[in-house]
């Protein structure tokens, strides 16, 4: 029986439009969702689509409140035994912080996929169509069903717990970092190799229904002589802080004090790394029992403040915290 993938179009360079073979210089979000959907002739022998023009934005323009509005939207819709899988196409600039959003948020086993392109749809050799319709094939597959939110692209299939941009402009700009990707398309055929082993979606304790507005956390990112002081302005107008630190998340004295005292004032404090790959475990490099912080583990400092909202949602209690970072 064929599938039905409903998809939620969202705006991004696979719907943008420029100069005829030009790869830069392109308006995001411009092609309506059927425009996207017209250039896929093999589809409707695969699944039936239902496309909707959710948004059409720049992924930068992205805001919690339409995480959230997203959020419940997917969860009224996977509710339905109509739809069996859904597509997001998204902007590849925020494209990683929306999946884990939903990764943690999403109550349903059913298939989610994000996808996007590194070239607008007027490009020579653009690689939306494909990423697209291979976003819609792995929804449709049963074997996608359980992993959580996926990310296709360039025919790779990434958690979204450990996928992110590595690159500015190629096409290969999306990747698992040390994770690496679960497994690989190939035309419609999904082949998975991996899976991850955090939880995510049914399984986790984030319940939003009914939620407005998240907890606000800030990203502090650490240099050479950088000032204690924006820990402190950041701190009176967010609800925690995510400390983007050098090598395995370490800092200055001088922020080290400074973060000392605001973790003894309650301000909740993750420790990441601004290193692309790698892993911030408690207690190396610094003493997080001593200091009062909570390490960030493989996530990145834009993961760990996705984590860090949704955790703040149900405690403030710092080793209540870590346990979801060791969790999720």
């Amino acid at each position: 029986m064929q599938k039905h993938i409903y998809i939620l179009a969202t705006g991004g360079t696979i719907a943008g439009v420029g100069e005829a073979g030009a790869t830069e210089g392109y308006a995001s979000g411009v092609l309506p969702v059927e425009a996207l959907l017209s250039g896929l002739p093999r589809l409707p022998r695969m699944a039936e689509v239902t496309g909707e023009q959710y948004a059409s934005l720049n992924s930068d323009d992205i805001t919690q409140a339409i995480w959230l509005d997203m959020a419940r939207r997917l969860d009224s819709l996977a509710l339905s035994d109509r739809y069996d899988g859904f597509v997001i196409t998204h902007g590849t600039d925020t494209l990683e912080e929306s999946a884990y959003f939903f990764h943690l948020a999403l109550r349903t086993d059913k298939p989610v996929v994000i996808t996007g392109a590194m070239r607008p749809a007027t490009a020579t050799s653009a690689d939306g169509p494909l990423n697209l319709y291979q976003a819609v094939a792995l929804a449709a597959s049963e074997e996608a069903r359980g992993h959580g939110v996926l990310v296709v692209f360039n025919e790779g299939i990434y958690s979204a717990r450990d996928v992110r941009k590595g690159n500015t402009f190629r096409t290969h700009a999306i990747t698992g970092g040390d994770m690496g990707s679960l497994g690989l398309m190939r035309d419609e055929r999904p082949v998975f190799y991996h899976a991850s082993l955090k939880r995510h979606t049914a399984r986790t304790c984030f319940d939003l229904s009914g939620v407005e507005s998240l907890p606000t956390v800030a990203i502090a990112y650490f240099h050479v002589d950088a000032q204690p002081d924006i820990l402190t302005q950041l701190a009176r107008t967010h609800d925690g802080l995510v400390v983007a630190g050098a090598g395995d998340g370490i800092v200055s004295l001088r922020w080290e004090a400074r973060m000392r005292q605001l973790c003894a004032q309650g301000v909740p404090i993750v420790r990441a790394t601004r290193v692309p790959d790698g892993a911030v475990f408690r207690n190396a490099g610094m003493s997080d029992d001593d200091m009062g912080t909570i390490a960030a583990d493989t996530l990145s400092p834009e993961k760990a403040r996705v984590l860090l909202m949704l955790a703040l949602g149900r405690t403030r209690n710092p080793a209540e915290i870590q346990q979801m970072f060791l969790q999720y």
